[in-house]
């Protein structure tokens, strides 16, 4: 397995249930600045058999992942409300509120 994928699933496996990480930030802890493609590629890529908690992984605006991943953004917004993240009145996860600071 790729060994940047690996830290990045190390990395992702850290965020703590009600908060979040984005994109951008994973791959600068992953020593990876302007890397946040590739902390998507490793989101698609993570093995089924494995537990991480990538519904906790969202970019910047608060935007969830695509409508492809975990069965759509409802079911993606269902895990963490059921985890205590907050949401604006527009949709958008509340960052100030729910952003993992390691």
């Amino acid at each position: 397995m790729n060994s940047t994928f690996v830290k990045i699933y190390d990395i992702v496996s850290q965020i703590p249930v009600g908060k979040v990480a984005t994109y951008g930030q994973i791959a600068v802890l992953a020593g990876l600045p302007r890397g946040a493609r590739v902390v998507g590629w490793a989101m698609r890529a993570v093995p089924e058999n494995w537990v991480l908690p990538c519904h906790r992984v969202v970019n910047k605006s608060g935007n969830m992942a695509p409508e492809y991943a975990f069965g759509g953004q409802e079911v993606q917004r269902s895990l963490l409300e059921a985890e205590g993240v907050t949401f604006n009145i527009n949709g958008l996860i509340n960052m100030e509120e729910n952003l993992w600071k390691p």
